[in-house]
């Protein structure tokens, strides 16, 4: 991995950690990036997103929770008034879980027939991985081949020229 590769991916980190620090702006929001998160019985949260873990919600969630690479886990008696969006993992209704709109891409909904959905349930299980990578995965290729491109041109027109005698 060359230099410049490097610093590119430390760019794209950087960019990430200070963007998930404005996605937090309220003091209710919740987001974590390899660490499980968990709403407890009295607690009340705005937004919930994870990436790389698991969401447990035994309280009370006003906004939307949404999951990349990881379970939706809404136990006894938790609440999402928001929509409820999981890319890549299940999500597990409990007994008296109540959600408004539920998105599952790549995995399950397991739901206790107890459990009230009060809108949509959308699921996309078959070619879910295809999906993840078209929406996800393709971008990341496309501007990996521009930045090659770049590269490619910096380099080709920046060499000196060569004499016309050391061409022959």
């Amino acid at each position: 991995m060359g230099s410049a590769s490097r610093l590119l991916v430390l760019l794209a980190l950087g960019s990430l950690a200070l963007a998930s620090s404005a996605l937090a702006e309220s003091s209710h929001d919740r987001t974590q990036f390899g660490h499980d998160i968990t709403v407890g019985m009295n607690e009340t949260a705005s937004d919930v997103t994870c990436f790389g873990c698991t969401v447990r919600i035994h309280g009370n969630v006003t906004g939307d929770v949404t999951v990349f690479g990881g379970n939706i886990l809404i136990e006894e008696n938790g609440e999402v008034a928001g929509d409820t969006t999981d890319f890549g993992g299940d999500l597990r209704l409990d007994s008296g879980a109540k959600v408004r709109n539920v998105t599952v891409f790549g995995g399950k909904v397991r739901r206790d027939p107890s459990a009230t959905v009060q809108g949509d349930v959308t699921t996309f299980a078959g070619g879910a991985a295809l999906w993840l990578f078209l929406i996800f995965g393709l971008p990341f290729v496309i501007l990996a081949g521009f930045i090659v491109l770049i590269i490619w041109l910096v380099r080709r027109f920046s060499r000196p020229a060569m004499p016309l005698a050391a061409r022959i």
